[in-house]
């Protein structure tokens, strides 16, 4: 009676999960879809008439709304998987620099406007990991630092050893986040603030990623204000010793 309790149990916090998921993703994903086809619709019919920079700003509103709706399908990917325990970690020792250096590489168009610094305390400082589901919460942390903070903003990436693990930072010198919404960040579904400007909200989904996938390396993850202003995320990863 307990196992068939808990495979109910089960069964309802999947088909919650579902239902979530078809709710947020059919209310969201129009924003995207219909900017992507609004904007195609422009160029088609009035290409001749257009100036270069006009076609210019529509390509580049084009190219963002499809990047957006990539990293969507992305972590929607990786979060069902995890959920469904389908995700195999393929895990083995990584330099921090290059999986730092990938993450950087993949970031949202925006983060161009904003000065991100590098400080890994070691160019040899390596953890144990699967670097492309690593790589993913890098890149899902700074792009939140990019969305909810003002263009020029600095932000910090940053590695060092801690004893036998190996803590990551990404640190922005932003607004901060509210005390009633920290403790929340990494619910699945739960954005704080969600007016953005261009009418997305986003699914909540990022960092609650980030924890699956931290967790799923046996790390911990968390975030802290940083002074005098602006946020910290921080998580930690296996170290390994380098074998010369």
């Amino acid at each position: 009676m307990a196992r068939e309790k808990s495979d109910a149990e089960l069964q309802a916090q999947q088909e919650q999960l579902r239902a979530n998921l078809l709710r947020t993703i059919s209310h969201d994903l129009r924003t995207p879809l219909t900017s992507i086809s609004g904007n195609a619709g422009v160029l088609m019919e009035n290409s001749s008439v257009l100036d270069e920079a006009k076609k210019q700003r529509l390509y580049a509103d084009i190219y963002d709304d499809s990047m957006w709706l990539v990293q969507l399908v992305e972590n929607l990917l990786s979060i069902t998987r995890l959920e469904n325990g389908g995700l195999d970690l393929r895990i083995q020792p990584e330099l921090l620099e290059e999986v730092a250096g990938e993450a950087l590489q993949h970031l949202n168009r925006r983060s161009a406007e904003y000065p991100i610094r590098v400080d890994i305390e070691d160019d040899l400082l390596m953890a144990k990991m699967d670097s492309r589901l690593i790589t993913q919460v890098i890149i899902n942390i700074v792009n939140n630092a990019v969305k909810y903070t003002p263009p020029g903003t600095d932000i910090t990436l940053s590695a060092r050893r801690e004893g036998d693990t190996v803590r990551v930072e990404i640190a922005d010198t932003g607004p901060g986040i509210p005390q009633e919404a920290q403790g929340r960040l990494f619910q699945m579904f739960y954005t704080a603030g969600n007016d953005r400007g261009d009418g997305r909200r986003g699914l909540g989904l990022g960092l609650a990623l980030c924890k699956s996938i931290v967790e799923a390396h046996g790390g911990k993850i968390g975030m802290r204000a940083n002074e005098p202003h602006g946020s910290v995320f921080f998580f930690t990863l296996q170290a390994e010793e380098i074998k010369l």
